[in-house]
């Protein structure tokens, strides 16, 4: 296979995302999430997602930048 050849490259970044309305389970607002939520595991907004991220963890993607 030779890659950059046109042939499927697995990048999705040219498709528009799909987002899913749900309700956060810690808090009850309504959100949207980038994922089909599944029944039985809790979806968090973004802000109560933060309070569930253990500790000394942060959002790295700043520095993940090329």
């Amino acid at each position: 296979m030779a890659y950059g050849s046109g042939g499927y490259r697995g990048d999705r970044r040219d498709q528009p995302k799909e987002y899913f309305k749900t309700k956060c389970s810690d808090c009850g607002n309504e959100c949207e999430v980038p994922f089909k939520p599944t029944q039985g595991r809790p979806v968090y907004c973004r802000d109560c997602f933060k309070k569930h991220q253990p500790e000394g963890r942060s959002d790295n993607r700043e520095r993940r930048r090329f």
